[in-house]
């Protein structure tokens, strides 16, 4: 969480400088791109870690299988 709140203060202050200027604005419309789709990306790791806790939980997954991917999504996200 709070490297979720440095992010966003990080990203407040570039929209604070760049608005100034063309290139700061543009500059300021990519880096909001990223953010937006860094969100996208760690919000679908979380579905699909809710996904396989229920299918381990009704027993469509054994233990070890549900382990292997637990761990594979946790390595893919970004913010731990």
């Amino acid at each position: 969480m709070k490297k979720a709140l440095a992010a966003i203060g990080l990203l407040v202050s570039f929209i604070m400088a760049g608005c100034g200027t063309t290139g700061g604005t543009a500059t300021v419309g990519a880096l909001g791109g990223a953010a937006a789709g860094g969100g996208v990306y760690e919000y679908r790791l979380h579905q699909e870690k809710q996904r396989i806790e229920n299918d381990h939980k009704a027993g469509k997954m054994d233990d070890k299988e549900y382990n292997a991917r637990k761990d594979e999504i946790e390595r893919m996200q970004l913010i731990k």
